[in-house]
């Protein structure tokens, strides 16, 4: 059987133009323990937000939960008519990772999915049945092929510049809470073929406080082919310091498929954000570029305004807005790690 790659397809750049955007709506407690209410209000608003420029589609849990979505929704007055529900039951909201992976093929104008293996970040947070299907569940109400490469790989642990390079880290890929059975060879395989990229750049470590064992999505991000924003840590006393020179000194050693040097623009880290005695991954990077603006996640910290305004000047033709993800960040992650584009083709 052939591959996604040798039949043609490649997954596009997030800063390509989307049909839509998918998500889960968030409803496990435990995932913001105290705090799932307050979420709610600054969620509706990526929404709303997102809605503006492109389809959202939302996998819920059944009815009750879909009123109490279009209630959320009502509240920040979205765009209900540009808003989709879908009745598959998830067992969190972390969509990035769960969700699909939508391929296109440029020639031909189709679409299919590929449904990697996930096991909620190597088995930390069981149940993830549900949460696994979702890929097929979308490719089947599409009716567009779907694939299952049959090992675990999360969205949120690539990045794509869609001229044939994809960026990972070892500290995730390599994790074997993953799969451990391949080598670094063999998922390098896995992602040639089944995400139909041609170059694969490998990163060291995440930043501390990230749970997935270091995605790709809080450290370093292509804003277009050639250009990325990376985050930096100027306090020498944090301990996500020297991690992330590191990571600038790999990042700049690194070439593209082209055989140039990357463009590297230095983003701000916020202040620790801390709840509960515990380090939260707050990072400028979780943003998610839809088609009319780039929504970033902002902690209420004096250093939001510049990153705002850096990630402004790498997107000319959308606009920046910051959204308050202070609550929502309590679970790990931002709007990037709750998001998945669907691809235009």
């Amino acid at each position: 059987m052939k591959t996604p790659k040798q039949l043609g397809y490649h997954f596009p750049a997030e800063f390509a133009s989307h049909d839509a955007t998918w998500l889960s709506w968030p409803h496990k407690e435990a995932s913001w323990p105290g705090k799932i209410e307050m979420i709610y209000p600054v969620y509706a608003e990526f929404i709303k937000r997102v809605a503006e420029g492109e389809k959202v589609n939302i996998n819920i849990l059944d009815a009750t939960m879909q009123q109490k979505a279009i209630h959320h929704l009502q509240q920040v007055e979205a765009d209900l008519s540009n808003i989709q529900f879908f009745l598959h039951p998830t067992n969190d909201a972390w969509c990035r990772d769960h969700g699909p992976a939508f391929l296109v093929h440029p020639e031909e104008k189709k679409k299919m999915i590929v449904d990697w293996g996930y096991n909620a970040w190597g088995g930390k947070y069981p149940p993830f049945d549900l949460d696994d299907v979702i890929p097929t569940l979308i490719a089947e109400y599409y009716k567009i092929p779907v694939v299952q490469p049959g090992i675990v790989m999360e969205g949120g642990s690539v990045e794509f510049n869609g001229k044939g390079t994809l960026l990972t880290t070892a500290a995730c890929l390599l994790n074997p809470n993953r799969n451990p059975h391949l080598t670094q060879n063999q998922i390098e395989e896995y992602l040639y073929n089944y995400y139909g990229v041609t170059h694969i750049l490998w990163l060291g470590d995440g930043i501390v406080g990230d749970d997935t064992d270091g995605h790709i999505d809080d450290l370093t991000r292509f804003v277009n082919e050639d250009t990325v924003v990376t985050i930096v840590e100027s306090n020498r006393q944090d301990e996500n310091y020297q991690i992330l020179q590191d990571n600038l000194k790999e990042l700049k050693s690194l070439r593209l498929e082209s055989g140039k040097q990357m463009n590297i623009v230095e983003l701000p880290m916020p202040a620790p954000v801390i709840y509960d005695n515990q380090r939260l991954p707050a990072s400028y990077a979780n943003f998610y570029i839809c088609n009319k603006y780039v929504v970033v996640p902002t902690f209420r910290d004096k250093h939001d305004d510049r990153a705002l305004d850096i990630l402004q000047q790498c997107f000319p033709t959308r606009k920046v807005i910051g959204l308050d993800s202070t609550d929502i960040i309590w679970g790990l992650g931002s709007f990037h790690c709750l998001s998945q584009q669907e691809p235009a083709v």
